[in-house]
């Protein structure tokens, strides 16, 4: 009861839900969008390139993001929608989102079809599911958080989670039937709902902390490294106990074992903790002068994470550089494109308030 009353009066905002105080532009989590959205490239240029080999520090740089800089993507939202579900009206603001849900599934479907790895169409999902949840209480959000990796696990044993899958090619057969469709969305996807839909909840609970003190930055970049840490280390004494237990102790995104949604959850967190810090209300001029091209591009992720399918892997495409390649290549045409999204979304925000996704997105939905 004496932690619990603690960490009500010390980080959390909010227990149940209520409207919290005068909004404040929190720059920290643009930044945190343009690093999730950076690394959402490196990893989905690794994929279309099919670099699966090379040098180890490229390896080992692609490898870690992997699963991590979508996990972070997922949590941002959460964020996102917690902190307008607490300055709108409950009707107006679930009619909204259900309409972007709507937006983001036909924008993700068509990237399904240059990209199967396209995260939007889940969105769609998440969000759904995630206004029956956005209003209650902490620990009912945190119970089914913590729930849903579980779900998993026991689905994964009762059901093959490799139906559908070519590993080698990453083809899934199906996919656009019915059955396939909703195996992939809900259970054996590149981020299935289950348990993926955790990350979203844990964006609600971070949404209603008091996001702009210096304290709950520590207490997150803190509690990020922990999570981050302890998953690599259980990770790795589960597998020397028992090659079963290696099957269900990863820290990779495909299966997303428990152990990978802690860590993502931990690398996700220790993120916006490093970048709400960097950016905070009392943070010199000059450091928010060198960082503003990176909260620019930040507040277009949407339309940049677009543009990296159609765009970038149209142009991959195009010089033949789609699979057979190592991961020195890869890494270096994804910061190609993202130097050249900085460049445009820098730009682009000079005319605009936001991205065109976004601007269209707005305009279609309130």
């Amino acid at each position: 009861k004496k932690f619990n009353n603690f960490w009500m009066g010390k980080f959390l905002q909010q227990n149940n839900f209520i409207k919290p105080d005068k909004p404040v532009r929190l720059y920290g989590l643009d930044l945190a969008r343009f690093l999730a959205f950076a690394g959402m490239v490196f990893v989905n240029f690794k994929v279309v390139m099919g670099a699966e080999t090379g040098a180890i520090w490229a390896q080992s740089f692609l490898g870690f993001l992997e699963g991590k800089a979508a996990a972070t993507f997922v949590i941002l939202a959460g964020i996102g929608l917690g902190i307008g579900a607490g300055r709108n009206a409950e009707n107006s603001f679930n009619l909204v989102i259900l309409k972007r849900a709507g937006f983001l599934f036909v924008i993700g479907m068509l990237n399904a079809l240059i990209f199967p790895a396209d995260i939007l169409h889940y969105y769609a999902l998440y969000f759904v599911f995630g206004l029956l949840l956005i209003r209650q209480p902490v620990k009912v959000i945190a119970g089914v958080a913590l729930l849903l990796p579980f779900i998993f696990l026991l689905l994964a044993a009762i059901f093959d989670y490799e139906a559908g899958w070519n590993w080698k090619t990453l083809d899934y057969a199906g996919f656009w039937s019915f059955e396939g469709f909703f195996r992939n969305l809900l259970f054996n996807g590149f981020h299935p709902l289950v348990p993926w839909m955790s990350f979203l909840l844990l964006g609600f609970i971070l949404a209603r902390l008091k996001l702009a003190q210096k304290r709950t930055h520590n207490m997150l970049m803190l509690t990020g490294a922990v999570a981050l840490g302890l998953a690599y280390l259980l990770s790795g004494f589960l597998s020397g106990l028992d090659p079963e237990l290696a099957e269900i102790s990863g820290v990779v995104p495909m299966p997303p074992m428990p152990l990978y949604m802690l860590a993502g959850s931990g690398a996700g967190v220790l993120v916006i903790g490093i970048c709400l810090a960097v950016l905070s209300a009392g943070v010199h001029g000059r450091v928010f002068s060198w960082l503003k091209i990176f909260i620019t591009t930040g507040r277009q992720a949407l339309s940049l994470y677009i543009f990296h399918i159609f765009i970038g892997m149209g142009i991959l495409e195009a010089f033949g550089l789609l699979g057979g390649l190592n991961s020195q290549i890869a890494v270096f045409a994804a910061g190609l494109f993202i130097i050249a999204s900085i460049i445009y979304a820098t730009i682009w925000a000079r005319y605009f308030k936001g991205g065109p996704f976004e601007l269209l997105m707005r305009r279609m939905t309130g």
